[in-house]
C-alpha cells in the first residue's frame, strides 16, 4: 500500500516543493503503455514543470521490482538482480548501485500517493520512453525482442495516421527486424526499432509478418463495418470494379478487402476461391469467405463472412448489398471457406 501522511506534514512537504501541478488532460499523458500493455495507475498522472509524475508503486511493480518504503525517511528502495535504486522523496538526486545520479524532476507526495517521475525511473532501468504529442500518451518499451520482419518497406510514423503533413522518421527496410509492442487499431502497429526508435507503421498484411488474434478480430470487424457502409447499394451483374455506385458479389468482396486490407483479389469469385487456404464451418470467424454454386457454376457466388452466422454479400437486384442468415438454404450452396489474413 502506498503511504499516507498526516495533513501537518503533507503540507510542509507541498510546501516546501511548490511548483505547477496539474493533471494530465488533453495534450497531456492520458494512458501509459508499458510493452504493449495499459498500466493500471493507482492515480492519475500529474505534470509538474513539464515532467510526468506516476504513482511510485505502481511503476515499479509493472517492472516486475520489489519495493521497499521507509515512512520516516520518506525512502523508497527497489530492488532486483544486479540492481538496487534508492530515491528519498524530493532530493534532486538517486543512488543506482551506489552512483549518485541527478533528478530533474524530484518525486513528491500527492493526496496521499508517492509520485516519482516516470521518464527518469524508467530511463534508469533500461527502458525506452516515447512521449506521443498526437494523443499524450506515453509508451514504455522494456525489452527487445525482435520477433518480426519487414517485408515489404514501409514508413515508420511520429504518428498512426497518412496525412500529407505527418511526420515520417524514417523508412523500414525489407527485412528489418521490429519488435511489436501493440496493434493501435486494424491499420496500426506501434513497434520497436533496433535503433531505438518508436512509431507507427501500417498493420496491412503485406508490410509485416505481425499477425495474432487481437490484430485479426480487429482486422475482421473493420471489414465488416467498411462492407456495411454501402449496405442496400443496388446490385448489378458484371458491375465496373473501379466504381462503387453498384456491385456484384465478387466486384463487393474485391473492393473491401482492397481498400481495408490492400488486398488485390481477382475479379470473379471462381478465382477468388484459389487465394488464402481452406477452413471448415466449424472454424469461421468474421472476414473469411464463404463461396457458393450458382447459375449452373461449381462456384458462382461469393460473400464475407460476418460472424454469428451471418454473411454480408450482394445476389439480388430487390437488396443490394445486405446481411443474411448463413441458414440451410445458403449451406446446401456451400462450396468452400477461404480465409485471407
Amino acid at each position: 500500500m502506498l503511504k499516507k501522511f498526516g495533513s501537518i506534514a503533507l503540507t510542509g512537504l507541498l510546501l516546501a516543493q511548490a511548483a505547477p501541478i496539474h493533471a494530465a488532460e488533453k495534450n497531456d499523458p492520458s494512458d501509459v503503455y508499458m510493452d504493449g500493455k495499459k498500466l493500471a495507475l493507482t492515480t492519475d498522472p500529474v505534470i509538474v514543470n513539464g515532467s510526468t509524475l506516476v504513482p511510485m508503486r505502481s511503476l515499479f511493480e509493472a517492472h516486475g521490482i520489489a519495493i521497499d518504503w521507509d515512512n520516516g525517511t520518506q525512502t523508497v528502495n527497489a530492488t532486483k538482480p544486479g540492481m538496487n535504486f534508492t530515491y528519498r522523496i524530493g532530493e534532486t538526486s538517486a543512488y543506482l548501485n551506489k552512483d549518485r545520479i541527478p533528478v530533474s524532476q524530484p518525486g513528491r507526495i500527492l493526496n496521499g500517493f508517492t509520485m516519482v517521475p516516470l521518464r527518469f525511473i524508467s530511463e534508469t532501468l533500461g527502458d525506452l520512453v516515447q512521449w506521443h504529442a498526437y494523443s499524450g500518451d506515453i509508451t514504455i518499451s522494456s525489452s527487445r525482442e525482435y520477433k518480426n520482419t519487414v517485408i515489404y518497406g514501409v514508413n515508420l510514423r511520429v504518428s498512426p495516421d497518412t496525412a500529407s503533413d505527418a511526420p515520417v522518421t524514417r523508412m523500414l527496410a525489407k527485412g528489418e527486424k521490429i519488435q511489436v509492442l501493440r496493434a493501435i487499431d486494424a491499420n496500426w502497429l506501434e513497434v520497436r526499432t533496433q535503433d531505438d526508435k518508436i512509431g507507427f507503421v501500417s498493420a496491412k498484411p503485406q508490410y509485416t509478418d505481425y499477425s495474432n488474434a487481437e490484430l485479426t478480430e480487429l482486422r475482421g470487424d473493420e471489414l465488416i463495418a467498411f462492407g456495411e457502409r454501402y449496405l442496400g447499394v443496388p446490385y448489378e451483374f458484371g458491375a465496373d470494379p473501379d466504381q462503387t455506385l453498384t456491385f456484384d458479389c465478387s466486384s463487393f468482396v474485391h473492393h473491401v478487402f482492397n481498400e481495408v486490407l490492400s488486398i488485390d483479389l481477382p475479379r470473379v469469385s471462381y478465382n477468388q476461391a484459389k487465394e488464402g487456404k481452406e477452413v471448415g464451418l466449424d472454424e469461421l470467424r468474421k472476414g473469411d469467405l464463404l463461396f457458393f454454386g450458382a447459375r449452373g457454376l461449381e462456384i458462382g457466388h461469393v460473400g464475407i463472412y460476418a460472424g454469428d452466422n451471418r454473411i454480408l454479400h450482394t445476389f439480388s437486384k430487390d437488396k443490394g448489398v445486405h446481411v443474411a442468415d448463413f441458414d440451410e438454404k445458403w449451406k446446401k450452396r456451400f462450396v468452400t471457406a477461404r480465409r485471407l489474413f
